[in-house]
């Protein structure tokens, strides 16, 4: 049994506003984004390359690379005990003290993100160093061993260095250094992008049994929407920066409402029974600096009629659907008549 998912939220992203550039150049890479992470849960963040999706991870961290920068918006964090704060509100080392502690985030690439010149074992142990200078250097060493233990690794790899690790073990490190400080939420920003499905599979099977037995949410961010299907709870689907759809990872797959949630179902077979005919997603994704009018998806969009092209959808919860309880979702599309506001 895994870890039962609370209506409590641990994260709550807010109109999220995050630009790349300045002035009237400025691109906007994430559009008012709304978004709930609850305790104990796995949410999907799906999508094409460019849809904003890591932009997102890195908005609200704090982690932006520059020109990047937050323009609007909250990051309320609920930490088990007192009371909640806005993330993006934080000073330099409140920041400090917030990061891996109470939120960390793997990367995409784990062979950029291990120093190649150090061994697994420093690397592990000058970050438990950096956020708890008392830990003695016994009790790190200890606390290294048991994360490598708890993500399938044996102890004597800490004497490796990055390049004697398979690219499996490597993002397996990156996953014990995430969950160190025994973190409330763990950002997975497309870890198994650069690894063979065999290897995914493995990975992501162990980060469910580590969530039930550690009882950490998670925001997994990855453009193959079949991986969140099968390992989320509930599922977001983003396109030109902004949220199209979100609903239970069950109820999306049986009846997406927007048409390009049901482009990217159609881009992988079906996970059991019938087989379905695999059409994919014509066209390429919007430039963001010259983004069209209306609805983003449109240009692409099978189904556009006469208000795609020069009304933005509003996301709400659909007054009718098909397939479930239509409080639990939500959807942006002039196809489908919702009740604004979430």
């Amino acid at each position: 049994m895994g870890p039962v998912v609370s209506e409590q939220p641990v994260l709550e992203i807010k109109n999220l506003n995050v630009d790349y550039g300045f002035g009237p150049d400025a691109v906007r890479a994430v559009n008012d984004v709304t978004l709930t992470l609850h305790r104990g849960e796995v949410l999907g963040l799906a999508g094409e390359s460019g849809s904003g999706k890591s932009t997102l991870a890195y908005g609200l961290t704090r982690l932006l690379p520059p020109p990047g920068i937050v323009r609007g918006g909250e990051v309320i964090y609920h930490p088990s005990e007192g009371e909640a704060y806005d993330v993006l509100s934080l000073s330099d080392n409140e920041l400090r003290a917030f990061r891996w502690a109470q939120t960390s985030i793997v990367f995409q690439g784990a062979m950029n993100s291990l120093n190649p010149v150090h061994k697994v074992s420093s690397q592990m142990m000058d970050a438990l160093k950096a956020h708890d200078p008392k830990m003695s250097g016994r009790a790190r060493l200890d606390r290294a061993r048991e994360l490598l233990g708890l993500v399938g690794i044996a102890a004597d790899r800490l004497d490796s260095y990055p390049h004697q690790l398979s690219g499996g073990m490597r993002q397996r490190v990156m996953i014990a250094m995430a969950l160190a400080l025994e973190p409330q939420v763990v950002i997975m920003d497309e870890p198994t992008t650069a690894l063979d499905v065999v290897m995914q599979r493995q990975i992501l099977a162990q980060l469910v049994e580590l969530r039930q037995r550690l009882d950490f949410s998670v925001l997994f961010i990855t453009p193959d929407l079949s991986l969140l299907v099968e390992f989320s709870d509930r599922i977001a689907i983003m396109y030109g920066g902004r949220i199209v759809e979100e609903a239970p990872a069950g109820t999306l797959y049986r009846e997406a409402l927007h048409p390009y949630s049901d482009g990217l179902l159609h881009s992988f077979p079906a996970l059991r029974g019938a087989r379905r005919e695999l059409t994919g997603i014509p066209g390429s994704p919007p430039d963001l600096r010259a983004m069209p009018g209306g609805c983003s998806f449109h240009p692409r969009c099978p189904k556009a009629f006469e208000p795609c092209a020069t009304e933005v959808p509003v996301l709400g919860q659909p007054v009718a659907a098909s397939g479930g309880n239509t409080e639990a979702r939500s959807v942006a599309c002039w196809l489908h008549e919702v009740r604004p506001g979430r």
